[in-house]
């Protein structure tokens, strides 16, 4: 479900003296998309929700465009440490559906994913929290 592609890996024997070096493997392997910048994670965002603009708000309210920190670790919120990502997606209540449907909140594309799914189905609600922040600027995008 994810909307991100597979990275090809190659996998080599190490024990030279018990495989043959011609013995390699090509392996399809999932990654977790983590994005290196705040400039590419905002265009991301952009890009995905560009149907939505009110989720673009809605990410730029909850994590200033952020995934990740400095550090490489995703962002967790600083009110809720469950809150998750850009979309600041709360594990707590959101993890076991999320799984289901086989996205990783940690990825950013799974993080956007779902939060599309929770937009189709209850609007910016589960946002409300921040509304003080987006709401003002729906005015300025319609």
């Amino acid at each position: 479900m994810t909307e991100h592609p597979n990275e090809e890996v190659t996998i080599a024997a190490t024990d030279k003296a018990t495989v043959p070096p011609k013995q390699a493997k090509t392996v399809s392997v999932a990654t977790t998309v983590v994005p290196s910048s705040l400039e590419s994670t905002e265009a991301i965002v952009r890009e995905y929700f560009q149907d939505i603009p009110v989720m673009i708000q809605i990410a730029r309210c909850e994590s200033a465009f952020r995934h990740t920190m400095a550090d490489g670790s995703i962002l967790s919120g600083v009110v809720d440490g469950a809150d998750t990502g850009v979309m600041q997606i709360n594990k707590r209540y959101h993890q076991a559906t999320a799984s289901a449907l086989g996205l990783d909140l940690h990825d950013i594309y799974d993080n956007m994913a779902y939060a599309r799914h929770l937009y189709d189905r209850q609007g910016t609600q589960p946002w409300n929290a921040s509304a003080p922040c987006w709401g003002a600027s729906l005015a300025y995008n319609q």
